[in-house]
């Protein structure tokens, strides 16, 4: 990256962000001068996104999101490095099965909240209780329009992240007026995480939406900025569906 604007003075912490769309978030917060603490399981793909991103402006601990250890260590190196962490943004999940309800493991239906919903909450604790609550700031959570509507053979992912939008509102309710909650659904975007949803197929499965194309990291990247920024100061407790207008197709006709 090139021509950094002047340092915000803000910081941000975005889990899940080695790649994908963890990783266009904290872009998108590096573009306007944030300093930005990124997580990601694997080690040497988080090297490699922290020197892409700037290390003079990133970090990187690597760590899994459902570990408690690892939460507790990502929020002290970010209070460290930086001295404060003023957004936390719940990107990191996982989604290890595909197939019926009917036929769901419940041992990998608990992984999937473990890591997608129980992880986030304890993210939000540590954040809370290092800065938040006396200094303010603000939570996104990067649900999944599964979250809002039946998604066949996604249903233990699609649970996890119905579960995520309620925990927002839960939180944007206990955190006020300190710090506001808000939730990114977004579609399908292209990703790696995503890949099994559109390989093979991207122009068949962009045809369904009515913008024409399926959804790249920095369209969560801006949105996941703006939830964050002073433009968004009287919103929280809210879901903000970033779709393509796949959801328009729903409509009679």
């Amino acid at each position: 990256m090139t021509a950094l604007p002047e340092l915000s003075g803000k910081v941000a912490l975005v889990t899940g962000a080695s790649r994908g769309i963890g990783y266009g978030v904290a872009e998108a917060l590096i573009a306007r001068g944030d300093r930005v603490c990124i997580t990601g399981r694997n080690e040497d793909a988080l090297k490699e996104a922290v020197e892409t991103l700037g290390a003079d402006r990133v970090i990187g601990v690597a760590g899994k999101a459902h570990d408690e250890a690892h939460q507790a260590v990502a929020v002290e190196r970010t209070m460290e490095a930086f001295g404060r962490v003023d957004y936390l943004v719940n990107n990191a999940g996982t989604n290890p099965v595909f197939g019926p309800m009917a036929d769901l493991d419940l041992n990998v239906a608990r992984k999937v909240f473990e890591t997608n919903v129980v992880s986030a909450l304890g993210f939000a604790q540590l954040t809370w209780k290092a800065w938040q609550s006396e200094n303010g700031g603000a939570i996104v959570n990067i649900a999944s329009v599964a979250g809002i509507a039946p998604s066949p053979f996604i249903g233990a992912y699609g649970m996890s992240k119905a579960a995520m939008i309620n925990l927002t509102v839960q939180l944007a309710h206990e955190f006020a007026p300190r710090v506001r909650v808000n939730a990114i659904a977004p579609a399908v975007v292209k990703t790696k995480f995503a890949q099994a949803l559109y390989e093979g197929r991207e122009e068949e499965a962009a045809a369904a939406y009515p913008l024409a194309r399926l959804g790249v990291p920095s369209d969560i990247g801006g949105a996941a900025a703006f939830l964050t920024s002073a433009q968004s100061d009287w919103i929280t407790g809210q879901t903000l569906v970033v779709d393509g207008g796949i959801f328009l197709n729903a409509g009679v006709g």
